[in-house]
């Protein structure tokens, strides 16, 4: 987004490969690039999400819920998968300005930790949810998982993704799961997949294993029609069993993929939050194994 914002003129001039290397040092035109950016994405996205999610409900004063039990914590993953990667942005972008560490750390918690606090605070004033105390311990451990990797190795060998599938859930419930495809991919938690890619190489650096190769770990539910179970909320889907799953499958870390493109290095590190179709053994809750050829 950052890229599609500014690199029409500026790589009408420089080029693209000079326009996104790395700076060596500060630089201060470039950090107030993102710091504007970033700050008019951010505050797009929230005006988004309010018409998405809030605005067909009431507002209330300002409260507290427990919500830790519903949706069998999928929506905790996702503040979990969406904090790392709004720290990984902010971080990254500074870098490009020719941040130091330090200040990459701290601008990208404060993004990563600003954006999501105030989505908590939108959740305190609807009538319908509230501030989530689980989200909030989500937000600081996806933060706190990006900047401990960069204390402890100082590179990211432990990335959270995601991959999604549409299901036959949000027909039955379209107002709460997503009318639209685009609704279902925020809401639909059925079709949602949380992992945890580990690049196997950061671990093993005397081995032959390529440096993209990873594993991946995944989390999913299914028959998630409403946040708890279906006996006090509608006796008539009482059939549908809600049931964890549980995934383990390969995935490819693309930002370990060598390239001089300054172009490719960006790309790749925009879509490394997505996990990539592949072979994936899915264990459910009831004990039941699956193989599929190509899973997303």
């Amino acid at each position: 987004m950052l890229i599609s914002l500014f690199s029409v003129s500026l790589c009408a001039q420089v080029g693209i490969n000079s326009f996104l290397k790395l700076s060596d040092s500060i630089n201060k035109t470039r950090k107030n690039t993102v710091l504007i950016a970033e700050i008019g994405l951010a505050t797009t996205a929230l005006v988004g999400l309010n018409q998405l999610w809030y605005k067909d409900y009431p507002r209330s004063d300002f409260h507290f819920i427990n919500d830790n039990s519903e949706w069998l914590q999928m929506d905790k993953l996702g503040h979990f998968y969406s904090a790392y990667h709004l720290n990984r942005i902010g971080s990254e972008t500074m870098n490009w300005a020719g941040a130091s560490k330090k200040q990459q750390w701290v601008y990208g918690s404060a993004l990563s930790l600003g954006f999501l606090t105030t989505v908590e605070i939108f959740d305190g004033f609807s009538e319908k949810w509230g501030a989530s105390p689980g989200d909030i311990i989500a937000n600081l451990s996806g933060t706190g998982l990006y900047v401990s990797q960069e204390l402890l190795w100082k590179e990211q060998r432990i990335v959270p993704k995601f991959s999604f599938h549409t299901t036959q859930y949000a027909a039955m419930r379209p107002d709460v799961l997503g009318a639209s495809f685009q609704e279902q991919i925020l809401k639909d938690y059925n079709g949602q997949t949380y992992w945890l890619s580990v690049n196997l190489h950061s671990f093993f650096k005397n081995s032959k294993i390529p440096k993209w190769f990873n594993l991946a770990l995944g989390y999913g539910g299914e028959g998630m029609v409403f946040g708890e179970d279906f006996a006090s909320n509608d006796p008539n889907l009482s059939y549908i069993k809600r049931k964890r799953q549980f995934y383990l499958s390969f995935d490819a870390d693309l930002t370990k993929i060598e390239t001089k493109s300054h172009f490719l290095k960006t790309l790749f590190s925009i879509v490394n939050n997505l996990k990539i179709p592949a072979p994936t053994v899915k264990l459910g809750s009831d004990r039941d194994v699956d193989f599929y050829g190509c899973y997303f």
